[in-house]
């Protein structure tokens, strides 16, 4: 009771530490090494336990809902980012993470595309693997618990979502196509991402030759100012001798006409 007196929303209090970039980057490694199970499981609740536990393991206190919550808005900003807008990919710096994450799921998907084509009239049991769309569905629950309910998505019959062989077919042919769309995106990303690296290349260059033209410009004037310095230096030392040999020489003339004068 005075636990919930002292703090009357103690769920809040866990979600108001910020998230550091290294914070992030450990989070991000743990989830890809589990990517893959997440991919092939419902039971996702036992996982972000374990996520969970190997945070605590490097020092990082967060709880299973915060990380299945930080996962979802990084894969949200991941696809806002996708659209090339240089503010959105400045302000998301963990792209290249994520980009890596799907990668690899996608090139798995294939793999498993093509096993169950192959394996289409055996016997054998396939491996169910889930869709972005399902973890997607997966990862809601996320805003449903900020708001303290749960939704389940129900299927057309008000039971829940039964999924018969073809429903699995649908859903696979489905995720082929994502996949596909999913490589196109990529491509068309990583080209103008070429594009815009070729472009700073040159910017780039053209700037260290102007540079070095400066650099240039600069050097030729101190080697100009320091021979104007070495030709003033002289002829002041030529003076100075001049001044000296005339003041010797009346010097000298002084002191023979007094021996003159003496005589």
């Amino acid at each position: 009771m005075e636990t919930h007196l002292l703090n009357p929303h103690p769920d809040l209090s866990d979600r108001f530490p910020q998230w550091s970039q290294n914070e992030t980057r450990e989070f991000i490694a743990i989830r890809a090494e589990l990517d893959r199970t997440f991919m092939e499981t419902k039971r996702n609740r036992l996982l972000w336990d374990l996520i969970s536990n190997r945070m605590r393991e490097k020092g990082f206190h967060r709880s299973a809902e915060q990380c299945k919550c930080k996962w979802k808005n990084l894969v949200t900003r991941y696809k806002g980012s996708e659209t090339m807008d240089p503010e959105a990919i400045r302000q998301f710096p963990f792209q290249e993470e994520l980009r890596a994450i799907f990668a690899a799921r996608m090139q798995r998907l294939l793999w498993q595309q093509e096993s169950d084509s192959a394996a289409a009239g055996s016997s054998g049991v396939k491996k169910t693997v889930k869709s972005d769309e399902e973890e997607e569905e997966s990862m809601d629950e996320c805003d449903a618990d900020k708001g303290g309910k749960k939704k389940r998505k129900l299927g057309p019959t008000g039971r829940g979502d039964n999924r018969n062989t073809s429903s699995s077919t649908g859903t696979s042919s489905n995720a082929y196509e994502m996949l596909e769309e999913f490589l196109k995106n990529q491509l068309r990303i990583e080209m103008q991402w070429c594009k815009d690296e070729e472009v700073r290349e040159e910017e780039r260059r053209a700037k260290e030759k102007e540079w070095r033209q400066n650099m240039e410009t600069l050097e030729r004037e101190r080697i100009l100012m320091d021979r104007r310095w070495r030709e003033k230096e002289e002829q002041r030392r030529a003076r100075e001798e001049a001044r000296a040999e005339r003041r010797d020489q009346l010097i000298t003339a002084l002191l023979n006409k007094l021996i003159h004068e003496s005589i």
